[in-house]
């Protein structure tokens, strides 16, 4: 676990500028990429509400930083690609002026599409629902440090299934990618650092998810951990554009899915051993105040580097369009 850590605590120190004497300003100046929650502190007795839509493609396989083509030597069926659609509702309130509490509620739908070896036809598989509730506190450390402490509840089913060609008709357990929850308490942390002018917005956020407890069905996702630094700079007085570069990396699962149906000599997806790996994307953002309680937001990114524990689906595109309400 150190090892994995390690990396991103160094990029943390590089990428945060030393403490500015200046005064943040978060409701004038520009906003944070509206791919970012948990940035800023609302004044005691304030709300915000907020609902994004983020879409992540996935397709062709990568083992390492390599690319491998299909069918897959040595399995039965090969993932092809894969789409996640995820509808996420927010609130947040200040509890204090130095205490603000947040809770985010996923609702995802997947979609994997996959080919069967054997005879060359393709197939796909569905999942849909809501996924792990997220509940946290963001507390100030000084004015330009804040701090976040939460817990992530396994509210979202980790016991989906489908039919697909090889079931004869019947439901089975799908594999892990295609589950809507990790099935086990997290314990979330983080540590944000944000500074800004009229004309500028500038941070740097690093958190990450530990497991707690294996699930029901006897295995434990991978821990998680992401840096992630930005820049925003205002346009006029109602629009900003951001670049944000973001870096994650997630361990692979300890234990194994118990249902029968749940093979990983079959298909890739089914290996506890296959599922971590690092990636850095880059992310442009463009936020527009509708007036002074709404704000409307998109960022697209894409990949710049993958290094996956393969045969594993790659990333391709990320988009997420958000609508914040404050009040």
């Amino acid at each position: 676990m150190q090892s994995l850590i390690r990396p991103f605590l160094y990029a943390s120190l590089l990428a945060v500028p030393a403490l500015s004497q200046a005064e943040h300003i978060h409701h004038t100046g520009p906003t944070a990429p509206i791919g970012i929650m948990g940035y800023h502190l609302h004044p005691e007795g304030d709300w915000m509400m907020s609902y994004s839509y983020m879409q992540m493609d996935m397709a062709g396989n990568r083992d390492g930083t390599d690319a491998v083509s299909t069918p897959l030597p040595g399995y039965m069926i090969s993932p092809l690609s894969m789409d996640m659609d995820m509808h996420m509702l927010g609130v947040m309130t200040g509890y204090s002026d130095s205490l603000t509490l947040m809770a985010m509620l996923p609702v995802m739908q997947n979609k994997m599409t996959l080919l069967n070896n054997m005879n060359s036809s393709e197939f796909s598989t569905e999942s849909s629902g809501i996924g792990d509730v997220k509940l946290s506190a963001i507390m100030q450390l000084n004015k330009d440090w804040l701090a976040s402490l939460g817990f992530n509840l396994p509210t979202g089913s980790i016991s989906t299934k489908d039919v697909t060609p090889m079931s004869s008709g019947a439901s089975v357990q799908l594999p892990y990618p295609m589950q809507l929850g990790s099935g086990s308490v997290e314990l979330s942390a983080g540590l944000i650092y944000v500074d800004g002018t009229m004309e500028a917005q500038w941070g740097n956020k690093l958190d990450g998810v530990i497991r707690l407890n294996d699930n029901n069905h006897n295995y434990r996702l991978g821990n998680y951990i992401q840096f992630t630094s930005w820049y925003s700079h205002r346009l006029n007085h109602q629009s900003s554009v951001s670049l944000r570069f973001k870096l994650q990396s997630k361990g692979n699962i300890s234990g194994a899915e118990t249902a029968a149906s749940v093979n990983p000599a079959m298909v890739p997806t089914a290996d506890p051993d296959l599922r971590g790996g690092t990636r850095a994307d880059i992310l442009l953002g463009f936020n527009y105040q509708l007036n002074q309680h709404y704000l409307l937001g998109m960022e697209m990114g894409v990949p710049v580097y993958q290094n996956l524990d393969g045969p594993q689906l790659e990333m391709d595109s990320i988009l997420q369009i958000g609508l914040q309400y404050d009040f």
